[in-house]
């Protein structure tokens, strides 16, 4: 990568990031929190339980910054039509992505048209919104994600998105690497899971990811200003 190029990505990282709050604790303080600094830092989304859309919608009016939410979260396990009653309703709310978990135990079951034909049903309700599926790459041989990265490109989603971040195996450059090498520009890719500094983040990048999902952000930034 030449030095141009390393100055743009350097500048537009915080457009990358996808502010994460996902944690069941979290209360309307931290949504508030966490809606303020992603539009003091200009961050590309926030991406919250489905609970608070209303509110940080309500918050983000008018603001630079998109509210994505979670579908099937964090096992992916629910029925497709739990699925996609979230995501009429997440939509009804406002909500501009969806992150959706995909059926891990139906694809490692080899249920492959099982799986698509959940992810096609999401992506039909979700038109017109950015749709992510979310592959827990942890729990996938290096066959299995080449199998499940071919899945999500024929259903027509934006994104494959690496992990829930649940697990305490997170993002992997390698990963990123084989999605953006195989995928040949048909999907793009979310870097999540275990994203906590500025290193990691470029790597990702550099790697191929086009969105970063990380709840530190504000300290990831933090580094990018202490060496500017």
């Amino acid at each position: 990568m030449n030095l141009k190029n390393t100055r743009r990505k350097k500048m537009k990282i915080n457009r990358y990031i996808d502010h994460t709050l996902l944690k069941a604790d979290k209360n309307i303080s931290d949504i508030q929190q966490l809606c303020d600094e992603a539009v003091m830092y200009d961050f590309y989304a926030v991406c919250i339980n489905p609970c608070w859309i209303l509110m940080a919608k309500s918050i983000l009016r008018n603001k630079n910054v998109k509210v994505a939410t979670v579908v099937g979260f964090p096992l992916g396990a629910n029925r497709m039509e739990i699925k996609v009653k979230e995501t009429i309703i997440a939509i009804e709310d406002g909500a501009d992505e969806i992150d959706m978990v995909m059926n891990i135990g139906e694809f490692k079951s080899r249920n492959y048209d099982s799986v698509l034909n959940e992810i096609i049903g999401i992506r039909e309700i979700a038109k017109g919104k950015i749709l992510k599926v979310i592959i827990e790459t942890s729990l996938l041989s290096k066959e299995e994600k080449m199998k499940v990265l071919e899945l999500v490109i024929k259903s027509g989603a934006d994104f494959i998105k690496t992990s829930t971040g649940f697990r305490t195996e997170g993002a992997n450059v390698e990963d990123i690497k084989l999605f953006k090498k195989f995928g040949d520009g048909k999907i793009r890719i979310k870097a999540s899971g275990g994203i906590r500094d500025l290193k990691t983040v470029k790597k990702m990048i550099n790697a191929g990811a086009s969105r970063i999902g990380t709840s530190s952000s504000v300290s990831i930034m933090a580094e990018l200003n202490e060496r500017s």
